[in-house]
């Protein structure tokens, strides 16, 4: 067994014990008129609604699923020899991943065409279904009457000093998705941070907030101003919980960060399986995901009403996809500039 073998073999073996990851109820349902999906919890991008709205368009019913996605990568490794998953949900880091494991096998689900390129593996082995933006969270009443902020530039000038915020890059994920999108948008790519390390250094200046957990409660209660966080979070605080809450793109660019479906290799329900991924790509399945603000991957489906919500086409232009597996293999060596050379 190589080294990277046994690396990827010891991080599978920790995250089962450490989840203590057992086989579920949902997992024991009889082969027939289901599928099993790993990491559909209801709670996220509005799952409930999307299984319950499966089974009554399908007949197929498909258990919740609480498991986060290295869980599911993890899961669908211990039991590569005798599969209990049908479909599997994650971010799309984990989906390459799981390509590489040799967990997930090739399909091209109805609408393949209208997923962009980038948003997709060629071969099906892993495909978008729903994406959010990166970009600045801002909560408008606590910014002491500074104007909203509309670039990277902007964040470091004196006014917005204390005011912004952005999650730990070497810790937390959607930290480091807004390294990615400020490293490219001053200049840099995957091979070279360095644009991005500048920049956290001439953050620093102004005092920036760096915590490492999920921070949407301190944005609504004007702790941070200012957040790097997704469109969907942003939404979410304006639209259903009345928080004068704007999104912004910056001018100079942002990155799109997507969440991914894949066909399980050898699972008990395949057929089942694609109807599921089918389903989520449908009309009907796109809605659910607009309705909970993450921006549906075929365009065609947006509703009048959904687009309401989000910022204009003219804004959303300026994010762009990147190559998520590069990305993937930058991260570790961009924490250790990160830890050791940002002030």
């Amino acid at each position: 067994m190589n080294l990277k073998r046994r690396h990827m073999k010891r991080i599978y073996q920790a995250l089962l014990t450490t989840a203590a990851i057992a086989t579920s109820a949902a997992a024991m349902a009889e082969p027939g008129d289901n599928a099993i999906c790993y990491n559909c919890p209801p709670e996220w991008a509005d799952w409930g609604t999307q299984l319950r709205l499966i089974e009554q368009e399908t007949g197929i019913h498909v258990p919740q699923d609480n498991k986060n996605s290295g869980q599911s990568l993890a899961q669908l490794v211990a039991e590569a020899g005798s599969p209990v998953a049908d479909v599997v949900y994650y971010g799309v880091t984990f989906g390459i991943q799981a390509m590489a494991e040799g967990v997930v096998t090739p399909y091209q689900p109805e609408h393949w065409e209208e997923i962009p390129e980038g948003l997709k593996d060629p071969e099906g082995n892993w495909f978008a279904i729903h994406s959010g933006t990166l970009g600045f969270m801002v909560n408008v009443d606590a910014l002491d009457g500074a104007s909203v902020p509309t670039s990277w530039e902007d964040l470091l000038k004196p006014e917005y000093r204390g005011m912004v915020g952005y999650l730990d890059p070497a810790s937390a994920f959607v930290g480091y998705v807004g390294a990615v999108a400020v490293n490219l948008a001053m200049g840099g790519d995957l091979n070279d941070f360095t644009p991005a390390i500048n920049y956290f250094n001439e953050l620093a200046d102004n005092a920036p907030i760096v915590p490492k957990q999920t921070s949407y409660a301190r944005v609504l209660s004007g702790e941070i101003p200012i957040l790097l966080d997704y469109d969907f979070n942003a939404y979410r605080a304006r639209h259903n919980d009345g928080a004068n809450v704007e999104f912004v793109i910056p001018q100079e660019g942002s990155v799109v960060v997507p969440y991914v479906m894949s066909l399980v290799k050898d699972g008990p329900n395949p057929d089942n399986g694609q109807q599921v991924l089918d389903f989520v790509l449908s009309d009907q399945g796109q809605a659910v995901w607009a309705d909970a603000y993450l921006r549906p991957v075929r365009e065609s489906a947006i509703s009048a009403k959904a687009r309401e919500v989000f910022l204009p086409d003219s804004d959303y232009a300026r994010a762009t996809t990147v190559d998520y597996s590069a990305m993937a293999a930058a991260q570790r060596s961009f924490s250790e500039r990160y830890l050791s050379e940002v002030r």
